[in-house]
C-alpha cells in the first residue's frame, strides 16, 4: 500500500471493517479487534494512526513483528492476519493487519473468548451468541447433506437427470461449458462426488432407490372430499422419488387435480383456460418445499393436499434460525438449510438464492387476481396453504376436462400433429424438435401428459415411465381420432 492509498483509506474513519491504534502499545486491542473483524466481515488495523485520523507511525523492529505474530498464536481456530508495512518519513512506518471473511471458521476466539464488531467499536460475544455460532460452525461442516451416502454409487443415480442439469446450467452460465458429458465430473462440479464418494445431496437429487436407507425421500399427493383429512379420498398416491421428479410429480399432480376456468384477456380474441391458482406461484411454494426440508429426519416428507376449498403443500422440517413465518411475507435474508441441493437447483435456473421466493409467489398471486397464500407452523413442519373454491358449486357448470385434446385451435392442431407422428414410436426429445418447444417439463406436462391421461397416447415401457428407452406411440383411440378427422 502507497502513502496516498493510506491517506484516503484513514479519511473514512474508522467503522465496522477499519480501526485506528496509536502503537503496539495497543496491540492486545488490535488483536480482540481483529477477532471481531473474523467474526463478522473481516476488516484491517491501521497501527500508528491516532483515532481521529492523525498518521504518525511508529518504529518497528524485528521485535515488534515477533510480538505481533506471537499474537496470532492466541486465535482459535487458527488465523493468519495479513501484515503490511506502509512506510512514512523519517524511519516511521505505518502496519496494516487485515482478514478476510472465513464464515465456515465462525466463531473465532483470541485467548478463549469471541468478539464482534458492532458500528466502530469492538464488544465480547455473548455466551448464547457464541453457542449459535459453534452449532452452525458443526452444521457447515458436516450437514447432514454432505456426508457420505449409505450404499449408494454413482451406477444407482440417475444419470439422464444429472446431464440434464448440466444442460440447463450451462445455458444459464452456471456451470462451464466445458464440462464434460459424464455424469461423475458433473458431479464433482456440483460438489456432490468428493474424493469419488457420494454425497447424501447427490441422493436426494439424483437417486433411484430409496428404501431401506432414504425413507425421507417420500411424496405424498392426496385429494380428500370437504376441507379435512378425514374426508373421502378421491385420489392418493405415495411414492419415494428424487428431488427433480417430485417437483415435475407435484405440479402435475395439480395441474390434473385443480379446474380450468376461463378467461378472457383485453385486446384477444380467443379465451385462455387456465388454472385456478398460478402455476409459477404453486411451483415455487414446491421447490421451497423440496429444497430447504429438513432431510435428516428419516420421518420427513413433502405433501401436496387437495381440499375442496384449499390446496396444502406441507414439508417437514423447522424454519431456520432467525426466520419467522411472519417474515416469509416480507423481505427476509435467505438461509440455506441444504445449500448444496438448493445450488443444483439454482444452477438449472428453478430458483433464485436471495431469499425473493415467497415475495414472487405473493406478487404472482396479486398478478393472478387470486389471494395470496398463507404460512403456518405446525408440528415440526411447514404449511403454505391456498384458499381457492376447488369444488364446484352446485348446479354450475363443470370445468374443461384436464382430458380433454386442448381448448383452442392451435393447442388442438398441435396435439394431433403429434399423435399423428406417433404412430411410429418417438422419444420426447424428437416430439419436443417437432412442435418447436425447449422446456421439457412443460411439453411433458402440458402436451404428453394429457394424450396419455386420455387414452390417446401411450409409451412403450410402461411400467418404468422415467427410462431413458421409453417411446411414446399412438394408441387405438388416438388412431381412430386421427381417423375420424380424416387425418392419416
Amino acid at each position: 500500500m502507497k502513502r496516498q492509498d493510506l491517506t484516503r483509506l484513514v479519511r473514512q474513519g474508522e467503522g465496522l471493517s477499519l480501526e485506528f491504534k496509536r502503537s503496539t502499545g495497543e496491540l492486545r486491542q488490535a488483536l480482540e479487534t481483529l477477532c471481531a473483524f473474523l467474526n463478522t466481515k473481516g476488516g484491517r488495523i491501521l497501527i500508528g494512526v491516532g483515532p481521529r485520523g492523525e498518521i504518525s507511525g511508529q518504529q518497528i523492529s524485528d521485535q515488534t513483528l515477533h510480538e505481533v505474530t506471537q499474537g496470532f498464536e492466541r486465535f482459535e481456530p487458527p488465523a493468519s492476519p495479513v501484515i503490511e508495512r506502509i512506510p512514512l518519513a523519517r524511519g516511521q512506518e505505518v502496519l496494516s493487519l487485515s482478514v478476510e471473511p472465513n464464515h465456515e471458521a465462525v466463531p473465532f476466539t483470541f485467548e478463549g473468548r469471541a468478539y464482534l464488531r458492532l458500528g466502530n467499536t469492538t464488544r465480547r460475544m455473548s455466551q448464547e451468541r457464541y453457542g449459535e455460532l459453534l452449532l452452525e460452525r458443526a452444521h457447515a461442516r458436516r450437514r447432514w447433506e454432505n456426508l457420505p451416502a449409505v450404499d449408494t454409487g454413482i451406477e444407482a443415480l440417475d444419470q439422464e437427470e444429472i446431464l440434464r442439469t448440466r444442460e440447463a446450467a450451462v445455458q444459464n452460465r452456471r456451470i462451464s461449458a466445458a464440462t464434460a458429458l459424464d455424469a461423475g465430473d458433473v458431479l464433482d462440479r456440483l460438489g456432490l462426488r468428493r474424493g469419488g464418494v457420494i454425497v447424501q445431496a447427490a441422493q436426494v437429487l439424483y437417486g433411484m432407490r430409496f428404501l431401506p436407507d432414504y425413507p425421507q425421500g417420500l411424496l405424498k399427493l392426496g385429494r380428500f372430499r370437504g376441507s379435512s383429512v378425514t374426508g373421502d379420498i378421491l385420489d392418493n398416491r405415495q411414492e419415494h422419488m428424487h428431488a427433480f421428479a417430485a417437483v415435475r410429480e407435484a405440479m402435475s399432480f395439480l395441474e390434473r387435480q385443480l379446474p380450468l376456468g376461463a378467461h378472457f384477456t383485453e385486446g384477444r380474441i380467443f379465451r385462455e383456460d387456465r388454472l385456478l391458482l398460478p402455476p409459477e406461484a404453486l411451483r415455487e411454494i414446491i421447490l421451497n418445499a423440496v429444497m430447504h426440508r429438513d432431510y435428516s429426519d428419516p420421518g420427513g416428507y413433502v405433501a401436496v393436499a387437495v381440499f375442496d376449498d384449499r390446496v396444502e403443500i406441507r414439508s417437514v422440517g423447522r424454519l431456520p434460525k432467525g426466520v419467522t413465518v411472519e417474515m416469509l411475507s416480507g423481505p427476509h435474508l435467505s438461509r440455506l438449510r441444504n445449500p448444496l441441493i438448493a445450488d443444483a437447483f439454482h444452477r438449472m435456473g428453478a430458483v433464485e438464492i436471495w431469499g425473493r421466493g415467497t415475495n414472487r409467489v405473493i406478487d404472482e398471486c396479486r398478478r393472478y387476481g387470486v389471494e395470496p397464500p398463507t404460512f403456518s407452523e405446525e408440528a415440526g413442519s411447514l404449511i403454505v396453504t391456498f384458499k381457492a373454491p376447488i369444488a364446484p358449486s352446485p348446479g354450475a357448470k363443470s370445468a374443461p376436462s384436464r382430458h380433454q385434446v386442448g381448448t383452442k385451435s392451435e393447442l388442438s392442431q398441435q396435439l394431433l400433429l403429434i399423435l399423428q407422428y406417433c404412430s411410429a414410436a418417438q422419444t420426447i426429445t424428437e416430439l419436443m424438435g417437432l412442435c418447436g418447444r425447449k422446456d421439457r417439463t412443460k411439453f411433458r406436462n402440458r402436451a404428453i401428459r394429457p394424450l396419455l391421461d386420455a387414452g390417446l397416447l401411450e409409451m412403450t415401457i410402461p411400467d418404468k415411465p422415467r427410462s431413458s428407452l421409453q417411446r411414446y406411440r399412438t394408441a387405438p383411440a388416438g388412431m381412430e381420432l386421427l381417423k375420424e378427422k380424416g387425418i392419416k
